[in-house]
């Protein structure tokens, strides 16, 4: 095999724009290096797993609470590289997929021993001064401009 090839990783993942009274929950990504970032709360999909099941386990997983999608809102794609052993890199792609989600029970608590260590709920307009990923900005615009073939425009 092609040692390209082999370097080659594709993440499918899922996630929901949970807002209410306008507020975005959110869930605190630990990077491995132990930085933290506000993230949309949702994950990577198991093989065999449909994105549905996928973003409903995530989200009570990582929040506490029970969720509905109520709509598909989009699919967003990321590349980047990073090094791997012996001076090889991995050329990564991940597939996001976003609904729109509700709370649907549950109460809210911080997941443990998993990728994420808070929950809360942020006001919309303050999203803008939190420590955050990008996925954060793309499910907001995805969430207020609702393309209709599910891409931000210029993206891509």
């Amino acid at each position: 095999m092609n040692r390209q090839l082999r370097n080659r990783e594709l993440r499918v993942a899922a996630y929901a724009v949970c807002v209410r009274a306008e507020q975005i929950l959110l869930a605190r990504w630990v990077a491995r290096d132990g930085v933290k970032k506000w993230t949309l709360p949702g994950g990577g999909m198991d093989h065999g797993e449909d994105p549905l099941e996928t973003v409903v386990r995530e989200v009570e997983e990582e929040t506490g609470y029970a969720s509905e999608m109520t709509a598909l809102l989009g699919i967003d794609t990321i590349r980047r590289q990073y090094p791997r052993k012996l001076g090889a890199f991995a050329d990564f792609q991940g597939l996001r997929i976003v609904y729109e989600g509700r709370i649907a029970g549950g109460e809210l608590r911080h997941e443990t021993d998993g990728s994420t260590d808070l929950a809360a709920w942020h006001p919309l307009d303050a999203v803008t001064g939190l420590e955050r990923v990008e996925l954060v900005d793309v499910g907001l615009a995805l969430w207020r401009s609702r393309p209709p073939v599910g891409r931000i425009a210029g993206k891509g």
